[in-house]
């Protein structure tokens, strides 16, 4: 009896042993490669276009992209590599989650649209009516000489739907300049992305209000006095715009789907500008003048 006692721990240990080496057996492949990725063994793509990164790397990029970045902020290409090498591991999966804890959000991560020029009919969109979100968008569009179809591809963040997160939030972005109506201008980039921050957390827009620095002074105070106040306020109370299919909201009115949203209209700062340079050139000749 005791002998027997003392034979099953052994078979049973023999038995846990033979199972511990199946499993690490069966695991080694996956530690080895993680263990040996580096910028000469790096793993497979996850999807089309994707670039595998190490965290150096990564800390890398995002240091240098910020960098040059804030130097010249309509470089979008920099813009973008700073905002992937930045939203992982936490910020992306959290706007993620936001969608997938939505309706709407949820649809638009099944049926994953993409906002192009070929899938928004520009011509089709000249021809709503005035003040639809549609023809907003359009308009906006055509004023500052933009195109849907400039927007990166997203190449930096792992999972396969944060990366399609990324670039969904990427190709809304003329949709929320028009909704606002802040123009292409430093003031009007800094004022939207310190909104986005406010709304979606992601940190590339929080960081690109440093961009402040580089504007004139005129400029620096109206943003600080007028515009970051509006992104903060509208940005952390409004809806998450992440979640809203704007292809099924074009023929709305704007007013109406921006009262929804919870964004008040900032001052208009294109209207605000004409001034600016009028007094300018007005107190310029009265110099002149020796008035």
């Amino acid at each position: 009896m005791d002998i027997a006692l003392r034979r099953a721990p052994q078979s049973t240990s023999s038995a846990q042993h033979a199972l511990r080496t199946l499993a690490c057996a069966n695991c080694t492949p996956s530690k080895s490669s993680d263990r040996h990725f580096s910028v000469l063994n790096r793993p497979p793509p996850n999807y089309p276009g994707h670039v595998p990164l190490t965290k150096m790397e990564r800390l890398s990029m995002a240091v240098g992209s910020s960098a040059m970045a804030l130097m010249n902020p309509y470089r979008a290409d920099l813009v973008a590599t700073v905002g992937e090498s930045t939203a992982t591991p936490y910020f992306i999966h959290r706007l993620r989650d936001a969608m997938l804890a939505d309706p709407t959000g949820r649809r638009i991560l099944r049926l994953r649209p993409r906002i192009t020029s070929e899938t928004l009919s520009p011509s089709h969109l000249r021809s709503l009516p005035d003040n639809t979100v549609g023809r907003a968008y359009v308009s906006w569009l055509d004023r500052e000489g933009v195109s849907p179809d400039t927007r990166d591809q997203t190449r930096y963040i792992d999972d396969e739907e944060c990366a399609y997160v990324m670039q969904r939030y990427r190709e809304c972005h003329d949709f929320y300049h028009a909704v606002t109506g802040l123009p292409v201008v430093r003031e009007g980039e800094v004022a939207l992305k310190a909104f986005e921050w406010a709304n979606t957390c992601l940190p590339m827009p929080g960081l690109s209000i440093f961009a402040a620095a580089t504007m004139k002074a005129q400029e620096r105070r109206r943003f600080w006095s007028i515009y970051l106040p509006w992104a903060l306020r509208n940005g952390s109370r409004s809806k998450e715009v992440i979640n809203v299919f704007w292809e099924e909201q074009l023929e709305r009115d704007v007013d109406e789907l921006r009262n929804e949203l919870g964004i008040e209209r900032p001052p208009d700062l294109r209207a605000i500008r004409k001034r600016a340079r009028e007094e300018t050139k007005r107190l310029h000749e009265i110099r002149q003048n020796g008035i």
